[in-house]
Formats: structure tokens, sequence, C-alpha cells
């Protein structure tokens, strides 16, 4: 959130002249860094009926292969399109959000999920061009079918946007949502290659008579049963993720458009540090406040990880490239209020803790504790924090430089970011389905 930015300093008093030339007359706010607002138009216009195909299947169990966790579980609509925990309990795990068991006994989970639950807010704009924490997904010609992928040429044409790309690869995740090998076909099937179960995916779906009805409705091409694909899967959820979490009316949103009552003071500095001292918007940059680029910013390592010894490398183990080691994708700030836990794995369950944190991430990780993320108990699974030297090489790593900030400062950059909370984001416009068609049971 924090950089190392010097130049292009907005003063308080700068941000409030750029807005007293914006309501005299000026089409926007000039001679700040302020992005301009989001509109319709930065957004991909998606098809309703498909839409409404898209929100069934998002809360469908039928997606997984043991048929007990679906996309809604971990991105549910009453937890701001995530589930509330650091590093989530997906397949195996019963409950909702910060209550969701662990399980035990036989039924037991393996490991946490080894990653936060990213929110979905704002997904669907048309300059979105790379997705996953590690940005494993990208807008790509490299392999013929759009995208830079996991399964690079496996990954079937006609996916209309990266969105509908990134929606496929959660019901290959063994501890997401396919289960483990011998458990069921689509974990079998992923455990040869993760391509393999998105057919069987879509043979299931095509089974369900509701279904065949609206996915005939809503897509031309299908005619049959077997029309019925995981490129189809695809883009109905993308239409749903895609239009019902976009959301642009906050404080922040109508003092830009001009309405300079729209935010309090405190948020108003706040803004003024993050777009002057701070340099927040080094990274958090543009109209979707993210730079889409990966930066390091020495946040504490606890759970699975991504390697055998626990650790997460981040972009590293896209690239190779060792500029990238412990490095992760910018998110995006709008309704972040709404989205704690707060870094790649959740390490901070406040606001003010992960602002801290970017204002100086050295002494933040050596005082660290695992009781500043939100963890479900499992007794039996290792969520080993970094210790010793591994410290030391996460705080060598960080791409960002300490900045002193008084306890003041860190409230009125919280006050900011909360100011980023839309008037409407309680109020999606389809909501959760009380039934689906498979007929199983929905968070």
């Amino acid at each position: 959130m924090f950089g190392d930015f010097a130049s292009g300093v907005v003063t308080f008093g700068t941000v409030a002249a750029a807005i007293a030339a914006f309501s005299n007359g000026a089409d926007r706010i000039e001679g700040s860094d302020l992005p301009p607002p989001l509109s319709a138009t930065d957004f991909i216009q998606f098809d309703q009926s498909k839409a409404e195909v898209g929100r069934l299947l998002f809360y469908d169990k039928l997606l997984s292969g043991n048929k007990n966790i679906s996309c809604g579980t971990c991105h549910h609509h009453d937890l701001g399109g995530s589930d509330g925990l650091s590093l989530g309990i997906g397949e195996g795990g019963a409950g909702l959000g910060p209550e969701r068991s662990a399980s035990d006994g036989q039924t037991r989970i393996h490991e946490r999920i080894p990653r936060n639950a990213p929110a979905l807010w704002n997904l669907g704009a048309a300059e979105v061009r790379v997705m996953f924490h590690d940005g494993r997904l990208q807008i790509s010609d490299a392999y013929g079918n759009g995208f830079d992928s996991p399964v690079d040429e496996n990954l079937p044409a006609g996916l209309e946007t990266i969105l509908a790309a990134q929606s496929l690869f959660p019901m290959t995740a063994r501890s997401e949502m396919s289960g483990d090998p011998g458990e069921n076909d689509i974990a079998d099937a992923v455990a040869q290659a993760p391509h393999l179960a998105w057919p069987i995916i879509a043979a299931r779906v095509s089974e369900v008579p509701e279904y065949q009805r609206l996915f005939a409705a809503a897509f031309d091409h299908v005619e049959t049963p077997k029309d019925i694909t995981i490129v189809d899967i695809g883009n109905a959820l993308a239409a749903f993720i895609g239009s019902e979490w976009r959301n642009h009316d906050s404080p922040f949103d109508r003092y830009i458009a001009g309405d300079t009552s729209a935010m309090g003071l405190q948020a108003v500095r706040g803004m003024d540090l993050f777009y002057g001292e701070a340099g927040c918007a080094t990274c958090h940059s543009g109209p979707l406040l993210s730079d889409q680029e990966h930066h390091a910013l020495s946040l504490p390592e606890f759970g699975p990880g991504k390697t055998d010894d626990g650790r997460d490398p981040g972009r590293y183990a896209e690239t190779g490239d060792t500029a990238d080691l412990n490095a992760f994708r910018t998110p995006m700030l709008r309704n972040v209020a709404l989205t704690a836990p707060y870094g790649h794995n959740g390490a901070y369950s406040t606001l003010e803790g992960i602002v801290r944190h970017h204002a100086d991430p050295a002494r933040a990780l050596t005082a660290w504790a695992i009781d500043q993320a939100a963890l479900r108990p499992a007794p039996w699974l290792d969520d080993r924090a970094a210790v010793g030297a591994r410290i030391t090489d996460l705080a060598a790593s960080a791409s960002i430089q300490p900045l002193p900030l008084s306890d003041h400062e860190i409230g009125q950059l919280v006050a900011f970011l909360e100011s980023l909370t839309g008037g409407t984001a309680a109020t999606r416009p389809m909501g959760r389905p009380e039934t689906v068609p498979s007929g199983l049971d929905v968070d």
C-alpha cells in the first residue's frame, strides 16, 4: 500500500483546490493524482440470462468433486464475497465463514486452503488482465486460447473473459473443490491432469433437467444436453460474478465525481496521504486502485504454503525470476472494509493491522503473532509460522520502504479505506438463491 514515493506529492490544499475547480465546472479533478470516476463503460456488459445461470451454478455444490462445497461457500454474499477467514476451510469442511468447521475423524480436512479467498468486487472491469494472487492467469496469445494459464494449451477456446477462465480452476483444486483421488471421478481426473476434470463436471451439469432448460435459453448454440460444455459453465459464472459484484458508489467515488460533502475530514486527509506522502497509489493506482502488478510486502508466513517446507514464493513460482520472490498481486480496494482478513494469506484481521505492516514491514513481521490471523481450530494441522532465518529472508525481500507514520495518520488512512465502501454494497442485484437445480443444499 505504501511506496517510496517522492514525486508528484498531492497536499491536502492541492486536493481541496482541485475539488473546488471541479465544482466550478471542470470535467474532472485536475492537478491531482486522483483517478477518474468509474462508469458503466469501464465494465464488460454481461448477458443477464447467462448471469442467472451462473448465479445458480455459483451456489451449486454439484460443481465440486464430493458435492459438498460450492463457489459461494468461500465467496458468500453474507461475507462481502469472501469467507472471513485468513486461510479458508474448503473441501471437507462444514458450515460457513468464520464459523466453518474443519470437521473431525475421517472427514477432517487435510490442509487449509493455502491462500486467502480474494474478494470478487469489480472483477468484471474491462481492464482486468491478471488474476490469482501469484498472477498465474493472464490475458495472452501465448497458447491460442486467449490466456496464459496453469494448463497452457489445454485451456479450452471460447472463454469470453479472464473471469470465465479463472472460474474453472477452483473446481480442480484438491483443497478447494475437487477432493482427494479415490473419493470421486473429478478428483481422479485432476490427479492425471486438471483439464481432464472439466468434461466430467460439464456432464454432471448437463444431466440436470433444469440446467438443460436454462442453458438452452441462455446460449444460442445449446440445443441438446451434450452441447453444454465447461466453456459455457465458465462464461455463465463470469456473467454472474462480473455483474453481481460490480460496485462503485462509495463516498470516495462520489467525491472524485465532484460531491465535496461525500467524505469526512479524516477520510479526506487519509486520501491526501494515500495519494501523496504515504505513496500508496504507487501500487494502488488507476480507476481500480491496483496496478495489477506483483510486489513483495514481507507478510508473515504461516499455514501450508505452496512448498513442502511451508513457504509461499508468490510470483516467483510462476516466473523463476528472483525479483518476483515473495511478490503477490496488488489487490483492488473498493469495499476493502468488507473483506477482512488482509494480505495474500490473510495475515491481518484488521485494516489497521495491514496498514501498520505497510508502514514498516520488517518491524511488523518481527512483531507478528498468529493470533492476528483469523483461523478456525484444526489442531492436527501444522500452522507453522516462519521463524529465524526465514523471517530475515522475508524482510529482505520487501519492495516497499518503511515510512514513519503517527497513530493519527494511520487512523486517517483507515478512514480513507473505509470510505471506499459502496453505498449499495450490501444490496446485490441478484443475491443468493434459496435453491439450486441439483437439489443439493445451499450454503
